[in-house]
């Protein structure tokens, strides 16, 4: 009698337990768990994609290591007059200042990329900041131009994170179509799975040093240009102000009665 006693009083402790650890979870505003996983009341998102009308798209190419491919990069882009956004982070930045230099000159955007690519979801605000400003400062530096887009590495985030960019003047910055380029799959592949997924405000991820990246941008820029798809900077794409970003879907909206000429 007496070991059952016992062991329905663990059960009901047990359950006591996981109910207040659940409820512990709905009151704290930004709990991080491993991976980058938030547990939050109010929970905050980037922008994966801008809610659009018009046929516009955005080609973002993230870079820490290597710079082999850089220059074809570049060459395709001029031959096919398109401008898009790069994300950069701190080494990359002091390892290639002339091509840094180079990709400004030629009209691109570069925004930032951290500067160590750290799991930033477990930072504090401080070393968010840190990370921030230390690649911002690169970037001025080589550009002459303040970044005002920010892709945290991993695609991790969390309130906190958010907070922390917005507060450093940041738009925090994700993708609504993975090219899986960094997997080292075909160009085929690539081609096909951007093209399955593409329409008006997707934002497109690939990676600077891609094995078949500049492979299937070759044959990807005209596609999208024969279906009428304008490639522009993100910063052409997103709205700067009078917008709100849903959080179940990550979709950038303007808020009704806003100006059509308002970006």
């Amino acid at each position: 009698m007496e070991i059952k006693l016992v062991k329905r009083d663990l059960l009901v402790l047990l359950l006591i337990f996981s109910i207040s650890f659940f409820l512990l979870g709905l009151f704290i505003d930004d709990f991080s768990l491993p991976d980058g996983m938030t547990v939050s009341n109010d929970r905050l998102v980037p922008i994966y994609k801008v809610d659009k009308s018009e046929k516009k798209v955005a080609i973002t190419l993230d870079g820490m290591w290597g710079a082999k491919h850089t220059p074809e990069l570049l060459e395709i882009f001029r031959k096919y007059n398109v401008n898009i956004t790069f994300f950069f982070g701190g080494n990359w930045l002091e390892e290639n200042p002339h091509l840094v230099k180079e990709i400004a000159a030629n009209g691109h955007e570069i925004g930032n990329h951290s500067y160590t690519h750290p799991h930033m979801a477990k930072l504090s605000q401080e070393e968010i900041k840190q990370e921030l400003n230390r690649t911002e400062e690169l970037i001025k530096e080589l550009t002459g131009r303040r970044p005002k887009l920010f892709r945290p590495p991993f695609g991790e985030y969390n309130n906190r994170l958010i907070k922390t960019s917005q507060q450093e003047n940041y738009h925090v910055i994700q993708w609504s179509i993975d090219s899986l380029d960094w997997k080292d799959v075909s160009t085929d592949f690539i081609v096909k799975t951007v093209m399955e997924d593409i329409g008006p405000g997707e934002i497109v991820l690939m990676h600077n040093n891609g094995k078949n990246t500049a492979g299937a941008l070759q044959r990807l820029i005209p596609k999208l240009q024969e279906q009428g798809y304008q490639i522009v900077p993100l910063s052409e794409l997103i709205y700067e102000d009078n917008y709100y970003v849903e959080s179940h879907s990550g979709i950038q909206k303007r808020h009704q009665g806003a100006s059509n000429n308002e970006r």
